[in-house]
C-alpha cells in the first residue's frame, strides 16, 4: 500500500513518438473543430511547424510509457478499489507530430481522508521533447477506497 515513503519515488518513464495519424484521430474523437489539429496546411498557415498536439493528448502518450495497470501495481493499490479523482495539465511549450516525447512519473503526495477510509495518491509526470525542452507537467490523483 502506498504511504508517505512513496513521495518522491520515480515509478515509471520512457519515450514515444508523436504520430500525426493518431493526432488527427484524437482531435476528431474529442471534437476539436480547429483544422490546425487535422490539416497540415492549416497548421503551417497558423505558424506551426507540424500538427500540434491537441489538449489532453499527452495523457494518452504518457499511458503508453507507463500503463495504468502497471502504475496501480507500482503504487501497491487495489485495482478494484480505486477511482480516478483528478487530472491537471500545465503546458510550457507546444508539442508536434514527429516529436519524440519523454515522460517521467513520480509520486508527488500521499494522504488520507475520512479517518483513513480514503487514500489519495498524487502523481506528477514531466514531459520533455527530443531537444530536452520542458513541454508539460501532468498531475493526476487516484483514490483508493479502504472501507
Amino acid at each position: 500500500m502506498a504511504d508517505k515513503s512513496f513521495i518522491g519515488r520515480v515509478i515509471g518513464g520512457g519515450q514515444t513518438e508523436v504520430e500525426k495519424g493518431r493526432l488527427r484521430f484524437f482531435a476528431k474523437a474529442t471534437g476539436q473543430a480547429d483544422p490546425i489539429y487535422t490539416e497540415e496546411s492549416a497548421a503551417r498557415d497558423a505558424g506551426h511547424p507540424a500538427l500540434p498536439v491537441p489538449p489532453t493528448f499527452l495523457v494518452c502518450l504518457s499511458s503508453e510509457v507507463l500503463d495504468s495497470i502497471v502504475l496501480v501495481q507500482r503504487l501497491e493499490l487495489d485495482l478494484n478499489r480505486i477511482l480516478h479523482a483528478e487530472q491537471a495539465f500545465t503546458y510550457h511549450r507546444m508539442a508536434y507530430a514527429g516529436d519524440t516525447l519523454s515522460f517521467e512519473t513520480k509520486v508527488a503526495d500521499v494522504y488520507d481522508k475520512k479517518g483513513g477510509a480514503l487514500l489519495f495518491v498524487v502523481t506528477e509526470t514531466r514531459a520533455t521533447n527530443q531537444k530536452g525542452e520542458h513541454v508539460a507537467d501532468l498531475r493526476g490523483t487516484l483514490v483508493e477506497r479502504k472501507a
